[in-house]
């Protein structure tokens, strides 16, 4: 016993080692994986169950593979005719919607407010609370400071609306001003160039040139030209 309770010891350095006697103890193992059967059935009983259980998770786990075949085939479908994941969203909250619309809960709930609604306007309290605030609104139509604002309001849309369409025939007639200056200016140019005046100053300007280029042309000719008696200079520098 001693040397069994220093085996099992954390603190011993043997720990996790078993001792001979220990290790000659049969162990049943099967008996040891099953539970003690519940009070009141038989062991052919808990045999039957088990089997049962056990067939109930094969098909479990058969109907869980078809189900994924089944969705990989409607989404090859959807995929097929250009649905996307968000229609299929959308879809099913419309699906629930609908369902939440059709269920008793909503209707029911429905139902009370209406019901609700219905008692409430039709207390006392509602239609006085109505009747007062009509009486306040007739009065404040009826009153000089609302009509005084009104007619202010009005005043202002009427000049702000003068002042745009001002603006904007300002605009047109800009524009047109400037598309017939630009018209005149093309029509009178070759009627300006093809008159009297302007070619008369075109002439005059034609003289004053030719006198310019041909007195610059004699200075020229002045300076190039060597007299008859003298020699032009000779290089003598050295190659």
């Amino acid at each position: 016993m001693e040397s069994a309770s220093q085996d099992i010891n954390l603190n011993s350095p043997n720990k996790g080692l078993l001792s001979d006697a220990m290790m000659d103890v049969p162990v049943d193992s099967a008996a040891a994986a099953r539970t003690a059967a519940p009070e009141g059935l038989t062991a052919a009983e808990e045999e039957e169950l088990r089997a049962e259980i056990a067939k109930v998770e094969e098909e479990i786990g058969t109907l869980r593979q078809v189900l994924a075949a089944k969705e990989r085939h409607c989404g090859e479908l959807k995929r097929k005719l250009g649905l996307t994941p968000l229609d299929g969203l959308k879809q099913n909250l419309s699906k629930s919607w609908h369902d939440v619309q059709v269920s008793n809960a909503y209707v029911r709930t429905s139902e009370k407010l209406g019901e609700w609604n219905d008692k409430v306007t039709q207390s006392d309290f509602y239609l006085s609370a109505s009747s007062t605030l009509e009486d306040w609104n007739e009065k404040l139509t009826q009153s000089e400071a609302y009509k005084k604002t009104q007619e202010t309001l009005s005043q202002a849309g009427q000049k702000t609306s003068a002042a745009l369409s001002n603006v904007g025939s300002v605009i047109s007639r800009k524009l047109g001003d400037m598309s017939s200056y630009s018209i005149r200016h093309s029509i009178s140019m070759p009627a300006m160039r093809n008159s009297a005046t302007f070619k008369s100053f075109e002439d005059r300007v034609g003289t004053i040139k030719s006198r310019v280029v041909g007195s610059r042309e004699n200075s020229t000719d002045g300076l190039q030209s060597p007299s008859a008696g003298e020699k032009p200079p000779q290089d003598n520098a050295p190659f």
